[in-house]
């Protein structure tokens, strides 16, 4: 418990070093933090092309088009992902504060999730914009996209306290960390859809033990399916459940190793 009281008690360093690590992320470059925005809808419109145009995927069993399920699965995704590996090299990044005794690197982790969130919000955004001009009608259950968010935010969190925790450690984990996201995003799923395909009930049931499913799921759903979170209670309380499971892993492997950083690094 003393982490967190020590996270809310630095709430307004997290938000300041948040915002400082998304504007200098790209400081020295000329379009500056647009090219956070642009490489990410680039790869979209990749992925687009490829599947939509060039392996003929047609529309999704809801009747949406692939570009508006694809969107609506690989925002999170992407949110995910940039989360965890910046997250993961935290300490490595910010050596230079963790040898710093006075100063509180617990925040560090939240610092890395706090500035992928503001391209995460962008994206929320931007699909919206997207749906409408494809003649999609916002539906009423995306007002709960800022409950998934909320998701997506603990379970990053969860993860991130762990792993940040053994890099210092074992540098290549930094290395499986990104092998690893590779591989999630096709056994999440971001690119294809499970529904179509006929596989064996037990391999779609370990797919689905991903926490990170819920979140996804929970994207489209609220894009496209119309459905609430409250809709699915069994996936609710199984989601909640494995992110509490572990965030105290998470956390108390950081706490127990927090006061080797600073000799390693």
């Amino acid at each position: 418990m003393n982490i967190f009281r020590e996270l809310w008690r630095n709430k307004t360093l997290v938000w300041k070093l948040g915002k400082n690590d998304f504007k200098t992320k790209y400081a020295g470059s000329y379009f500056g933090i647009l090219w956070a925005f642009v490489q990410p809808m680039v790869t979209i419109l990749i992925y687009i092309f490829i599947f939509q145009f060039g392996f003929r995927v047609m529309d999704t069993p809801n009747g949406y088009p692939y570009a508006l399920w694809l969107i609506a699965g690989i925002i999170p995704w992407f949110f995910f992902s940039e989360g965890i590996i910046n997250a993961t090299n935290c300490l490595m990044e910010y050596s230079y504060l963790v040898k710093k005794v006075v100063f509180k690197i617990s925040v560090l982790p939240l610092v890395k999730i706090l500035s992928a969130l503001f391209v995460h919000l962008f994206f929320i955004a931007f699909a919206i914009f997207i749906y409408i001009i494809m003649g999609k009608t916002p539906i009423v259950q995306m007002a709960q996209l800022g409950y998934y968010t909320i998701c997506a935010i603990c379970l990053i969190t969860a993860i991130a306290y762990f792993t940040c925790s053994i890099v210092p450690f074992f540098r290549d984990f930094g290395t499986i960390i990104n092998i690893l996201m590779q591989v999630g995003m096709w056994a999440c799923p971001i690119m294809w859809d499970m529904s179509t395909f006929k596989m064996p009930a037990k391999v779609e049931f370990l797919l689905k033990l991903n926490p990170l499913y819920y979140v996804v799921q929970g994207y489209r759903d609220s894009f496209m399916d119309g459905i609430w979170f409250f809709e699915r209670p069994k996936m609710t309380i199984y989601f909640w459940v494995v992110t509490l499971i572990i965030g105290v892993i998470g956390f108390t492997v950081f706490r127990r190793l927090r006061v080797h950083f600073s000799d390693v690094l």
